[in-house]
């Protein structure tokens, strides 16, 4: 039906087409990540089709977030009206939320172009059947997913980053030399991250041969790693699978700490250094977030759905993602599924409708433009250090004011004066949103409402 090269090329396509400049990284100095949901349906001349042809489907971007940033546990605010979590993937999803809220409106009015219909209890609506939604990161998710283990003498699926890296021919056309670490301190060669690796005497600084564990090309000297000796069950924390001859040397490692109360990593050197399959929070820079990495969402869409608690009060069941896909950059399908899908296999008890999805994971072969390892490859010496977009982008596919760009958690150019009034509100912030479903409330006579909400109770809400 589709793959996920059409997936990535529609995002990017998008990104380029339909955002605007303001938001986006400046040229050769800044970087950003990308993050979409995608709504995938039947051709509408589905019926012309013959038996012996494909499926025709339709592609269509229906929310889309950039993003790398994460603010601290001081910054936060009760009253909901500060963007806690930036990072794309979090914007994408709070962003698909106003486009469901949108065709909530649609269906509540008997619009026949919504993308729900009406459930069989009263009050209630379901998506429609022949919709599924697919989920678009330009980069690995950060916590989790993001430990990616390193084999001894298979490809490496990157090698670490140094200022002369670009200047390398190899290095260039491969292009695939992102280390899905901490979204904003890769650019650091004197980090941890550059430091994890130490090459074999006489190899240039930095140089390393590098490949995706998706698109592996055989090499007869593959450089060596600083080796740490596992035991048998130390590589299967790691690998999540017991060793199959192969030695894992080492594992990319991600900023995101271990929540309180967790084991926490061992910080031994080599491949035990992390535990894997832990609760993680976004790292700060000094001031400690309080927001779980991107895996550890992605994990909880994949067992509550990407709809959130407000508007499963007017579906039957939840809105769960039919895929995932990552675009080019260092990938580990086994880190993948055991950070979205493995770890959550042991959950029960949970309410009717819900349970844990086995969502398809792929990896497209597109590089996102404006990632690091692009701008990086584009600006090769040039002046000043490679940083960041401070800013955020949400796009929903709404009507009115689809377009919100952020910084810093509220709407860019906010000053501290303005911070109080409602323009200096994100549209995908809680408190917006719950405004939203406020207005849906507002439009369902009383009559129409769910059974299981009394009406004293949904006032409350109004």
């Amino acid at each position: 039906m589709w793959t996920a090269d059409e997936i990535a090329r529609l995002c990017y396509e998008h990104y380029g087409l339909r955002l605007p400049k303001q938001g986006k990284p400046e040229p050769n100095r800044e970087w950003t990540l990308l993050a979409a949901m995608v709504k995938i349906q039947p051709a509408a001349d589905q019926a012309c089709n013959s038996p012996d042809k494909p499926a025709q489907v339709t592609k269509e971007v229906v929310s889309m977030g950039t993003g790398t940033k994460c603010i601290g546990q001081s910054k936060m605010r009760k009253s909901g009206d500060i963007l806690n979590d930036s990072h794309a993937e979090i914007i994408a999803r709070r962003s698909f939320q106003r486009y469901l809220l949108h065709q909530l409106h649609l269906a509540a009015a008997l619009k026949e172009d919504s993308i729900f219909v009406p459930g069989t209890r009263r009050g209630l609506w379901k998506l429609r059947p022949d919709l599924l939604f697919v989920f678009f990161s330009s980069h690995t998710p950060c916590g989790d997913a993001s430990i990616i283990p390193m084999l001894e003498f298979e490809d490496q699926p990157c090698c670490p980053v140094s200022r002369n890296w670009a200047n390398n021919p190899s290095v260039k056309a491969s292009g695939n030399l992102e280390a899905p670490e901490d979204k904003r301190k890769c650019e650091d060669p004197d980090s941890s991250v550059t430091k994890k690796m130490r090459l074999e005497p006489g190899t240039p600084d930095g140089v390393a041969h590098h490949q995706s564990f998706g698109n592996q090309e055989s090499s007869p000297d593959p450089p060596s790693v600083s080796r740490c000796n596992l035991t048998t069950e130390e590589l299967a924390t790691v690998t999540g699978m017991a060793p199959s001859g192969a030695k894992v040397v080492d594992v990319y490692r991600t900023g995101a700490k271990c929540v309180p109360g967790e084991a926490g990593d061992s910080g031994k050197p080599g491949a035990a250094y992390h535990q894997v399959g832990l609760l993680r929070v976004k790292p700060g820079r000094g001031d400690r977030t309080s927001s779980m990495s991107c895996s550890d969402k992605l994990a909880r869409w994949n067992v509550l759905g990407c709809q959130g608690a407000l508007l499963m009060h007017f579906l039957e069941e939840p809105i769960y993602l039919s895929a995932v896909v990552i675009g080019k950059c260092p990938y580990s399908q086994e880190a993948m599924q055991r950070a979205l899908t493995g770890r959550c296999h042991n959950i029960s008890a949970l309410p009717k409708g819900f349970a844990v999805q086995e969502v398809k994971i792929q990896q497209s072969g597109l590089l996102f433009e404006q990632s690091r390892c692009a701008v990086q490859v584009k600006r090769a010496d040039g002046p000043g250090r490679l940083v960041p977009c401070g800013a955020a982008i949400s796009w929903s596919a709404v009507p009115e004011q689809p377009l919100d760009v952020t910084a810093n958690g509220f709407p860019q150019g906010t000053t501290k004066k303005g911070i109080q009034s409602l323009q200096a509100r994100s549209r995908i912030s809680k408190v917006e949103l719950f405004r939203s479903f406020q207005k849906l409330l507002s439009s369902i006579s009383e009559d129409k409402w769910p059974d299981s909400l009394s009406p004293t109770c949904m006032l409350c809400m109004i």
